[in-house]
């Protein structure tokens, strides 16, 4: 089936539509519509401000959608994608304890249950099915929640939609809330080719049986459109016949489901309309938002959600996906369409798409600013305004305005974008926020810039840093600065500086002038190795939380800054991004009691990385290996070396291409070389590793092979 001709703009619409969704209804989540009645009345906005919290946060529902759907090009985008390889993918993405999900415990929260499931050996679909969980836990709502990537890799095969759902979701869910998840997963899926909601529904519950409650619900719900002009009408039938006292357990997919089907028949068509009645009616708030929010926004487009209020400009794009993979938590809705893209692409047979060249900041769609933000200072507030626009690209369609304006000597606006954990970002509350950089020092960092022809005077342009000090303050790092003459251009070359082992928050452009006028930023991107060494800096506590904690406990010993347990299994202690490659990682570690231990490379979970480890064999002999976990362990290379505990064993783990060349030197000057080629992972990050046990290390140096 080929794909719609705006498949891209979309997707994008969708991604924007469940990010919108999600904000709107997160400040009042589990509220009652009585509640929300008596203290904030009909929510057509975001009340965010109203209940004292931030817009942009952490949210499982987000998370989740955007994880799991990497179980696709992790196992090759394989249409036969099965149930247990989605369950892999759970245990590679999630942190126990910490990431994505609401850790309710064993049956209470069907997540946990399901993941303490699949930990234990139990694998996809019996994880989640309500024979082993039992039928209240198995048919609450997280397989509705999760499933819009499911939809919009397959746009215009409701079938395959509705499949992929049902693979999905049967890792923590069955029954009703299978087929939930497959009649949005298909509505939102024929979304992209039919504009008729009823047809996108008659569609749906093909793909469900015909004696279920959901297909039930929404025969009701269509008759009642009918009959009952007001929705409040219509949610007082659903509270009254499918409500939470009917269906037990902590959030279930029966009444939430409902409140869906009632924002998307009483909404008529409207983006802002469907979502306030869908928000307003309560219970799971942000998550039946988000399924609507998404659905309209694939079936109307951008142009459907910039019909009403100002949705986009409050969220600038912004997206956080705390997982294992710490160095793609902080996104943006534009990056995390082109990877939906990229997957449906590949399932159509197509070729991968790489706006500009493959530039992390590009500007491609419409409207879209991915992540910038004017800087929050006097200066900046007042002078400088942000745009997306067409033109002013040698390489692509559109780029981002930076239109300046009352700019004096002595004065700076500035925009930036977040690389990593912002100040404001700590204090988010609910779920965990586990990030790493995305950018580091040694890194070469490049963008390119253009003044208008109109500006009535030359502008001066330089990019910026915001980094970390030893109090976690945020101090600005400068680059050169170029002077931009009317109408020219400039191409900015700088390798990222050491920044003392503290990480980098935000990069940005600064303008300094007089008077007004507009600068287009056409991309902004960095590739290379990391020339960086992660130790214990000079103070703070943010060089620590660029470490994402995947062990049981992660402290500061009196003389290293990394003292790591592990308590049962294998844990990591991980720092990077998928975009590292070819490099050398270096590390002086001391065992001081551990079945295994090492340094890991070109890490992409939990499960997915390659290491250079001291073990012991069945046989207690005492070697040094080098493995490739890809879910289960496999050993490429193996060498026999003593070695003992309280002993400092210096480990150097070099990935080039297919060549893996590890060395390990013991205190008496003893060394074992081992190496082997390998191509299953081409990219990841750093980290330390442990099996069982205590260790300590100092210095983790990272830098060109």
């Amino acid at each position: 089936m080929p794909l719609p001709a705006d498949y891209v703009e979309r997707v994008y619409a969708g991604v924007l539509g469940k990010i919108i969704g999600v904000y709107l209804g997160r400040p009042f989540e589990g509220w009652t519509y009585d509640r929300i009645m008596a203290e904030l009345g009909e929510v057509w906005y975001y009340v965010h401000e109203q209940c004292g919290v931030p817009l942009v946060v952490t949210d499982d529902d987000l998370s989740g959608t955007f994880t799991f759907l990497r179980a696709l090009p992790d196992y090759g985008n394989t249409r036969e994608l099965s149930p247990t390889q989605i369950g892999e993918t759970w245990l590679n993405y999630i942190i126990e304890n910490r990431a994505i999900l609401w850790w309710g415990g064993m049956g209470r929260s069907t997540e946990h249950t399901a993941f303490l499931r699949l930990k234990h050996g139990i694998a996809a679909p019996h994880s989640g099915s309500a024979a082993l969980n039992g039928r209240v836990i198995a048919e609450q709502i997280g397989a509705q929640i999760f499933i819009d990537g499911w939809a919009m890799v397959a746009p215009g095969d409701p079938e395959l939609a509705a499949d992929l759902a049902r693979r999905a979701a049967s890792v923590s869910h069955d029954g009703e809330a299978i087929y939930g998840a497959q009649v949005i997963a298909a509505m939102e899926s024929l979304a992209f080719v039919e504009r008729d909601l009823h047809v996108l529904i008659d569609t749906a519950v093909r793909f469900i049986p015909h004696d279920s409650i959901i297909f039930r619900l929404i025969a009701n719900l269509r008759e009642w459109r009918a009959r009952f002009p007001d929705w409040r009408v219509a949610r007082e039938q659903i509270a009254a016949q499918y409500g939470y006292d009917r269906y037990p357990g902590n959030c279930h997919i029966v009444p939430n489901h409902a409140l869906i089907m009632l924002g998307l028949l009483y909404g008529e068509d409207d983006f802002q309309k469907s979502l306030m009645i869908t928000a307003t009616a309560g219970w799971d708030t942000d998550c039946n938002a988000g399924n609507v929010g998404c659905l309209l926004g694939i079936k109307n487009g951008l142009a459907g959600i910039d019909a009403g209020p100002d949705w986009r400009g409050p969220i600038a794009d912004r997206l956080y996906l705390p997982t294992a993979d710490g160095g793609r938590a902080v996104t943006d809705a534009v990056r995390e369409t082109f990877a939906v893209v990229n997957i449906g692409r590949d399932l159509a047979g197509e070729t991968p798409l790489a706006p500009k060249h493959g530039a992390r900041f590009h500007f491609a769609l419409p409207g879209s600013v991915q992540g910038f933000i004017v800087d929050d200072s006097a200066d900046s507030r007042e002078t400088l305004s942000l745009e997306n626009v067409t033109g002013q690209s040698v390489c692509g369609d559109r780029c981002l305005a930076l239109r300046y304006r009352h700019l004096a000597l002595g004065r700076a606006a500035r925009a930036a974008t977040a690389t990593f954990l912002l100040p404001e970002t700590l204090r988010m509350p609910g779920y965990a926020m586990l990030a790493s950089p995305t950018l580091y020092p040694g890194q070469n960092l490049s963008a390119r810039v253009c003044a208008d022809r109109s500006n009535p005077t030359p502008v001066q342009c330089r990019l910026y840093l915001l980094v970390y000090d030893s109090c976690d303050a945020i101090v600005r790092k400068y680059g050169d600065a170029t002077t931009l003459a009317p109408g020219s251009e400039h191409v900015f070359a700088w390798r990222v500086p050491d920044t003392g082992g503290q990480p980098i928050a935000a990069v940005g452009v600064e303008l300094r002038g007089r008077g007004h006028g507009t600068v287009y930023l056409d991309y902004l991107t960095w590739e290379g190795t990391p020339e960086a060494t992660f130790g214990r800096p000079a103070g703070g506590s943010m060089w620590r939380r660029a470490w994402v904690n995947g062990v049981s406990a992660y402290e500061q010993g009196a003389n290293e800054p990394y003292r790591l347990i592990q308590n049962e299994g294998t844990g990591l202690l991980i720092q990077g991004t998928r975009e590292w490659r070819d490099y050398r990682v270096c590390a002086v570690v001391t065992p001081h009691l551990a079945e295994a231990f090492g340094l890991g490379a070109r890490v992409q979970g939990m499960r997915r990385y390659y290491a250079l480890l001291l073990t012991r064999t069945a046989q207690r002999n005492s070697v040094v290996q080098l493995v490739r976990v890809c879910h289960s362990a496999t050993l490429l290379a193996e060498a026999s070396f003593a070695w003992a505990y309280e002993q400092p064993y210096i480990f150097d783990l070099c990935v080039v291409g297919r060549d893996l060349i590890g060395v390990v030197y013991a205190p008496d000057g003893a060394s074992a070389t081992i190496a082997a080629q390998d191509d299953l992972l081409d990219g990841g990050g750093i980290a330390l590793v442990l099996t069982e046990g205590h260790l300590s290390a100092d210095q983790v140096t990272v830098r060109v092979g």
